[in-house]
């Protein structure tokens, strides 16, 4: 009888909230203001939120769902919804708040999803060998959810904002179900990923001591959604296939201006945090813009210029929160395109994700002759190629102006890895060409306009 009751109420409780929803855009949210961004579809946004409404135009021989397999494009937006519902189901079920027992520390939420493995392994969440994609199998999948709740824990977060554990939830399922399990690279482990890479920078010495609670709960929400509903291609195919997003954003960091207003969707839409002031909550939606923002690699010159300039003049002041501010977007960068700074074994696999997915999109462009973008023809490129370019012109400039800031055993600890990841992706080069020096150069050639958005490249 005690099962039955529970699946009862489950199926009432779901088909209360989809009456509510319709696609997947809310409808039952406090903010009544906007409705809000959820996925590429039909979204419209009310201007009176501060956003424009999303208009549809995309090239009339594109879909999304070619991207997809067969078995994919028949799961249909509602069953989306209901598999979102359910996996907060099955929260619900085997917590602690749905048996009606009083949690006096809420880090006891994470005794009932937790197998002993994980938990082991977030113990040691600050150590730059974290093996993402172990945790991600030890989890079910839940590695985004999983890490970044426990570092809201660890941080002090929930206490300090006063956060409702179940909201907190909530809106970490969301953020991970709108990310495409599809793609082989821009996918919630990476977001996972990222967001253990901030939380490790945020420990810093020169950080840890200078950010406020606020710094860090701007940090790690940015980290945690800085790519979400990515569609697995970038800016430049956005906007030769006349994508409506492309439009809507004037051809301007199309992706990160829809990761940015994707994440201000769910923060309202979860009610996460309704019970601060509108003018608080108006600031974190636009700070975390900012963050997210700053990781369009198109402008990566531009926030390394002004980083360099910086560290010559010697005139951070981190007791500054405009500094504070520049230096959180100077480490998403870093956490972003950190690939190359991980262990062998770590970097190797991202590699061979992000060039499957360029590789992916090039495919689609001959198909429907939509010309290859740079990096994307499996034809003429290699990963070994790619990498080699990639660390050489984007991440070795950017991480060492980082150790210039913060000259720490990380630092040291990354650069050293990202040398001899370097020189492993020589060793195939040379083997696939035989000759050492066939550094691709694609990457000083191209124009940083038509990079793509957002290489992640690792």
């Amino acid at each position: 009888m005690g099962i039955a009751l529970i699946w009862c109420l489950a199926l009432i409780f779901i088909k209360w909230i989809t009456s509510k929803r319709r696609g997947a855009i809310s409808y039952d949210s406090s903010d009544q203001t906007a409705l809000y961004i959820r996925m590429l579809g039909d979204v419209r946004v009310r201007s009176r939120a501060g956003f424009e409404t999303e208009r549809r135009g995309s090239h009339p021989y594109i879909d999304f769902r070619i991207f997809h397999s067969n078995s994919e494009i028949e799961v249909s937006v509602s069953a989306r919804n209901v598999r979102r519902l359910l996996s907060f189901q099955r929260y619900l079920r085997s917590s602690r708040f749905f048996r009606g027992i009083t949690v006096p520390n809420s880090s006891n939420i994470l005794d009932d999803d937790y197998n002993g493995q994980a938990k082991c392994m977030l113990e040691k969440v600050g150590n730059w060998n974290f093996d993402i994609f172990l945790f991600d199998r030890l989890t079910n999948g839940n590695s985004l959810v999983s890490l970044t709740f426990h570092l809201f824990n660890l941080h002090g977060l929930i206490e300090h904002f006063q956060l409702d554990t179940m909201k907190l939830r909530r809106f970490l399922v969301m953020v991970q179900e709108d990310y495409h399990s599809q793609n082989p690279y821009h996918n919630a482990v990476h977001a996972a990923d990222v967001t253990q890479a901030m939380h490790c920078y945020l420990k810093e010495p020169k950080l840890s001591k200078s950010l406020t609670p606020w710094d860090v709960l701007l940090s790690l929400i940015a980290a945690a959604t800085h790519d979400l509903d990515h569609p697995g291609v970038n800016q430049p195919f956005l906007i030769k296939t006349n994508h409506y997003l492309a439009t809507l954003y004037k051809n301007t960091s199309v992706l990160e201006n829809h990761h940015w207003r994707s994440a201000v969707g769910l923060l309202r839409e979860s009610g996460l945090f309704a019970h601060m002031s509108l003018e608080n909550r108006q600031l974190m939606e636009s700070q975390i813009g900012d963050l997210i923002l700053a990781t369009d690699i198109s402008q990566q010159n531009e926030y390394l210029s002004m980083f360099r300039s910086h560290l010559d003049r010697g005139d951070l002041c981190l007791e500054n929160a405009n500094h504070r501010h520049f230096i959180l977007q100077m480490a998403l960068k870093c956490a972003d395109i950190c690939n190359p700074c991980r262990t062998w074994e770590l970097s190797k696999q991202w590699s061979e994700k992000v060039t499957e997915e360029f590789f992916h999109q090039g495919d689609i462009e001959k198909k429907y002759h939509l010309g290859v973008s740079p990096l994307c023809d499996r034809q003429t490129e290699t990963i070994a190629n790619i990498q080699i370019g990639f660390m050489t012109y984007l991440v070795e400039p950017l991480f060492g102006e980082w150790a210039r800031f913060s000259n720490t055993r990380l630092s040291q600890t990354m650069l050293g890895h990202l040398g001899l990841n370097k020189a492993s992706w020589k060793g195939v080069q040379r083997e696939q060409s035989g000759s050492g020096d066939d550094v691709d150069p694609t990457f000083e050639e191209m124009d940083s306009d038509i990079l793509p958005q957002e290489p992640r490249l690792s």
